[in-house]
């Protein structure tokens, strides 16, 4: 029997800043997240085992996917035998460092606390989310921006949303996140600037300012390797984007507009292989 199906939202970056490594090798970061009008889209049904199909034949469907692996970590959790058939409309692409993994996993911890009764507390589901993957947290917790830091699990939920017009573009490049975490360009020592007031000066006041802070410490390595990325930014910035910026990891890369008009004729000025998403001012996720 079909229960619900539920939208699982993406993310961009406002600025990424890589600060350090940790001796088991995770990377230190502070990041403002955001959430764009992205999404791919989970059904959910009756099932006496846990096992889920995806639209997209390039990703797994066994213990590998972050789903499954949500999933059986709730029900060991509960020390429950419950099951659930999971279907997986994929559109937010991967390899594109927008998080769509991560959203899902996040909303099968979501909604399976609640459909199986497990009735884990925000602290617990938090704790089962870091062991997922690092954008887990948002994802679970939050609506609208959100700072983090560590390495992207500690998180103050800014209560803001971004008064812009948001065009996110995939430029059919997949990057992982551990290639990029090998070949960036390191920067440790430098004077960090505070992003959690910066983007709530942008968000409450329309402060421009601060943008230049906003840096992805990814962007330089992805650009020199991908030229393909490095001209979708310079492609928006030219259509009338007043900032522009690779997301998390790569390869996409969003764009701020003013005005909608511009966003939209910029979107006309890409190739049409490349996917796009359209984000209105003031967007937050539906949970």
């Amino acid at each position: 029997m079909h229960l619900l199906t539920v939208k699982a939202f993406a993310k961009i970056n406002l600025g990424l800043l890589i600060t350090g490594k940790r001796p088991d090798g995770y990377h230190t970061l502070e990041t403002i997240f955001a959430p764009i009008n992205w999404y791919d889209t989970i059904e959910f049904s009756d099932s006496e085992l846990i096992s889920m199909s995806c639209s997209n034949i390039d990703l797994p469907v066994d213990d590998n996917n972050l789903c499954i692996k949500a999933a059986k970590s709730l029900q060991q959790f509960a020390g429950i035998q419950k099951g659930i058939a999971m279907t997986l409309h994929k559109e937010v692409p991967f390899g594109a460092g927008l998080g769509g993994g991560s959203s899902d996993a996040a909303t099968v911890l979501r909604v399976l606390n609640d459909l199986w009764q497990v009735n884990a507390s925000p602290t617990e589901l938090h704790a089962l989310a870091v062991k997922l993957g690092a954008d887990v947290p948002y994802f679970l917790a939050m609506k609208g921006l959100a700072y983090a830091r560590g390495i992207g699990d500690e998180l103050d939920d800014l209560g803001l949303t971004l008064p812009y017009y948001i065009v996110t573009v995939f430029p059919e490049e997949h990057i992982s996140t551990v290639w990029a975490y090998k070949n960036f360009y390191p920067c440790f020592d430098r004077e960090l600037p505070d992003l959690k007031t910066l983007a709530s000066e942008l968000c409450r006041s329309g402060n421009k300012e601060g943008f230049p802070a906003f840096e992805n410490d990814f962007e330089p390595a992805v650009f020199d390797h991908f030229p393909a990325v490095r001209l979708v930014k310079s492609t928006l910035l030219e259509g009338g984007s007043i900032f522009a910026s690779l997301s998390g990891s790569g390869s996409a890369v969003f764009g701020l507009f003013e005005r909608e008009a511009e966003a939209v004729t910029a979107m006309k000025r890409l190739p049409e292989t490349y996917r796009l998403s359209f984000t209105p001012p003031g967007f937050a996720m539906v949970q």
